[in-house]
């Protein structure tokens, strides 16, 4: 019998999978030098007295969202003009020690601590699936567990398993533990807990299009949040996973290497509005409905797009066993699993589309906060 929990929460697992061609996934510069948008000299950070505290100031204005790149999914199709009005961004995702502390104050329980609601299950399921009986039914969330041996790509079951108890303070399941992980981004969260957050710290998650402004940090279509080459001079830029680790999604459990998962926030180097970590580490959910052709939808219109909010509804065929209309919110920036062999998505305009009531390993959040009309005019 079908595993109601498996396949429900396995769904999110196709988040890294490439709409395009595997020859495609090459980190080639562009023909035309990188355009970037004018911004400050040095980034404009908040101070927690006048200004928010451990966010910084995206100036916003008007950018090509999306990408028409060879690396770019037909869900990025095509680059088209947008414009955003500044906003405040956390510097780094929400944080283990942050959302603690969330928690600490409000008693809040996630998504995953809770039973799983039949109602949100059952709508990413075919029509007429019966509802498992209630000891199937239980907390917890997806883990990616890897495999022993390469396996084809198209089989992403065989990598994502439901863990019974999997949280965001154990992450991988039972006897896993966030300890000495503190500043590491928080993961096992859904959207509605991202939402929670949100509301208790007085901020709001990204639309999409602030999002994508703001990771680019002033480079116009560059391919990446660095540039258009994937590791200058040999160096990594973001947590990726590393052809050193193996062959995707294959573990190597007697390896000295170190094995795929969350790093500290600020390992790697800011970008020019000084954010952290913007591509790789962890997918981060952001607050618009996801279709795959909204894209296209927007580059149809005759009339500006300014602060786009996103489409009213959910559409994505892309899984034969999911309904089209299923519900999914976007998320943003790839993850520690993204890679050239299975997919980029640690590229600015990259995105996916998740469900909103399924936690996974490799997925948090980081918020953003409007600014007033003084720091508006100041911040440019």
């Amino acid at each position: 019998m079908l595993s109601i929990k498996k396949k429900r929460l396995a769904l999110g697992a196709t988040l890294c999978v490439a709409l395009a061609g595997v020859g495609w996934f090459t980190a080639q510069a562009l023909s035309s030098p990188i355009e970037r948008v004018t911004i400050a000299t040095k980034p404009i950070l908040g101070n927690g007295v006048d200004t928010p505290k451990a966010m910084a100031w995206v100036p916003g204005g008007p950018f090509q969202m999306g990408s028409d790149s060879a690396l770019a999914n037909l869900n990025e199709r095509p680059a088209h003009q947008v414009r955003v009005r500044g906003f405040w961004m956390d510097i780094t995702d929400v944080t283990n020690d942050q959302f603690a502390e969330f928690v600490k104050q409000t008693g809040y329980v996630t998504t995953a601590q809770r039973k799983p609601d039949w109602e949100t299950i059952r709508v990413q399921l075919p029509a007429g699936t019966p509802k498992p009986p209630d000891s199937v039914l239980v907390p917890g969330a997806m883990v990616f567990t890897g495999t022993a041996a390469p396996v084809q790509l198209d089989q992403y079951w065989r990598w994502w398993h439901f863990v019974p108890g999997a949280d965001w303070l154990h992450p991988q399941g039972p006897g896993s533990s966030i300890e000495g992980k503190g500043d590491h981004p928080v993961v096992q969260v859904s959207y509605e807990d991202a939402q929670a957050y949100a509301k208790w710290a007085d901020k709001r998650l990204p639309t999409e299009a602030e999002w994508e402004f703001a990771a680019r940090g002033g480079l116009e279509q560059a391919d990446y949040a660095w540039g258009n080459v994937l590791a200058p001079d040999r160096q990594k830029h973001a947590n990726y996973w590393d052809v050193n680790q193996g062959t995707f999604p294959a573990l190597q459990p007697d390896s000295q290497v170190r094995a795929p998962g969350t790093q500290p926030v600020k390992t790697y180097p800011d970008n020019a509005y000084g954010l952290y970590d913007m591509t790789g580490n962890a997918w981060q959910w952001v607050a618009d409905w996801y279709r795959t052709d909204y894209f296209a939808q927007q580059a149809a219109k005759s009339t500006p797009i300014n602060d786009p909010i996103g489409p009213a509804d959910t559409y994505d065929p892309s899984d034969p066993g999911v309904p089209a209309n299923a519900p999914r919110r976007v998320i943003r920036g790839g993850s520690f699993l993204c890679n050239e062999d299975f997919c980029t998505s640690y590229r600015p305009s990259a995105r996916r589309g998740a469900d909103p009531y399924s936690p996974m390993s490799h997925l948090g959040f980081r918020l953003v906060k409007d600014a007033t009309p003084a720091v508006a005019r100041a911040g440019g």
